[in-house]
């Protein structure tokens, strides 16, 4: 806008300046000659009028058009250059070069956005690019520890080193079983990441949901010497939600198995359920390891560990947490961690969202659970 009205304004400025300087010089000469009679007088300033008039119009005009097209060729000039720096810098993004920039050339508020919008993919680009890269040397390294063991055990039954009795294949199934429920677990990923995650939604009590993860992890706690510590109040555990049971339980048990691989033996992991008007708010705590400052925004990406010289068999897949985002989101809800820095714990927060009319009331169930297992 700001350019086409320096056009107009540059052109009826010349078109001024070119017919007062000129307009009334030829006025002046048509009139020298002076006419016979009073009639001829009228005639002939009617004439010197006209003949001026037309003269400095199209001397105005002239001059105006050639002073625009001089302020549009420097204007488009200008533009051309910006838009030659958005080209080439798509160019650079195309050659998988994803640092490229556009600078802010102060064209206008829509030069500026598409400039700030431009830079912004390129480092979105970026991102997905190292995050693409880091996820396929995280899967390699993975895969490659089972996939050496099976090598190992095979060669030496081969070369008759070991017999193929029960330990060896026992051994052997519990790496295949490894490699099985990674590929489950990126497949579950992916496939909420995608929209793709399918869940069989059903009403079902908060209680059933939290009893039914304590349960299963309680033995591993015991196992390890950790203490776990239950607290649902009253109102969370008689809330009904419309949610994918098992899906929602996954959640619980994963958070809880996050919890208990960070918390040292004599250690307590704390899990809480609240209800908070049309929220149910679930809470895993511990007092294990925690986690620095710089790790707390990635720590639901795939295969992100805070702690990268942790393997599968120690650490985790790495997608335990990605599921538990997605499978969150799946259901309306949110996921968030926190931690005061390293030797103080961790806490993440689950919520979901409750239904404005359950669909049923769930039977009563016993007053909350409150329960300190140890080994």
């Amino acid at each position: 806008m700001a350019a086409i009205v320096a056009v107009v304004l540059v052109a009826a400025g010349t078109a001024w300046v070119v017919a007062s300087a000129i307009g009334p010089t030829l006025f002046h000469d048509h009139l020298v000659p002076e006419p016979t009679s009073q009639q001829g007088v009228v005639e002939h300033a009617e004439q010197a009028f006209s003949t001026a008039s037309a003269i400095t119009l199209a001397l105005a005009l002239l001059a105006a058009l050639l002073t625009s097209v001089l302020v549009s060729i420097f204007l488009t000039r200008r533009i051309s250059r910006s838009l030659v720096g958005v080209r080439q810098a798509a160019d650079r993004i195309a050659n998988e070069d994803y640092t490229a920039r556009v600078p802010v050339v102060g064209m206008g508020a829509e030069f500026d956005d598409l400039a700030r919008a431009f830079n912004t993919m390129a480092e979105d680009l970026g991102q997905i690019e190292q995050t693409r890269t880091q996820m396929l040397g995280d899967l390699a390294h993975e895969m490659r520890t089972p996939l050496a063991t099976l090598d190992a055990y095979m060669e030496a039954i081969l070369d008759g080193v070991t017999q193929p009795d029960e330990a060896t294949l026992m051994m052997m199934r519990q790496q295949v079983g490894r490699l099985i429920r990674l590929a489950e677990d990126i497949s579950l990923v992916t496939s909420a990441e995608e929209g793709r995650l399918t869940t069989h939604r059903a009403p079902v009590s908060t209680a059933q949901i939290i009893d039914t993860a304590v349960a299963q992890a309680t033995r591993r706690y015991e196992e390890k010497g950790v203490n776990l510590e239950v607290d649902a109040d009253a109102l969370a555990r008689e809330t009904v939600l419309m949610a994918d049971a098992e899906r929602v339980g996954q959640v619980m048990t994963n958070l809880l198995d996050n919890a208990l691989r960070h918390t040292p033996h004599g250690g307590t992991v704390w899990f809480r359920a609240e209800r908070d008007h049309q929220t149910v708010r679930v809470r895993v705590r511990d007092d294990g390891e925690g986690i620095a400052a710089q790790h707390l925004p990635h720590l639901f990406e795939r295969f992100y560990r805070a702690d990268t010289a942790r393997d599968r068999a120690h650490g985790g897949s790495g997608v335990g947490l990605a599921i538990v985002r997605s499978i969150t989101r799946a259901h309306g809800g949110t996921v968030s961690a926190h931690s005061a820095g390293l030797g103080t714990g961790a806490e993440f927060t689950v919520e979901l969202p409750v239904p404005d009319d359950p669909p049923f009331h769930g039977r009563p169930h016993p007053p909350r659970l409150r329960s300190n297992q140890s080994s």
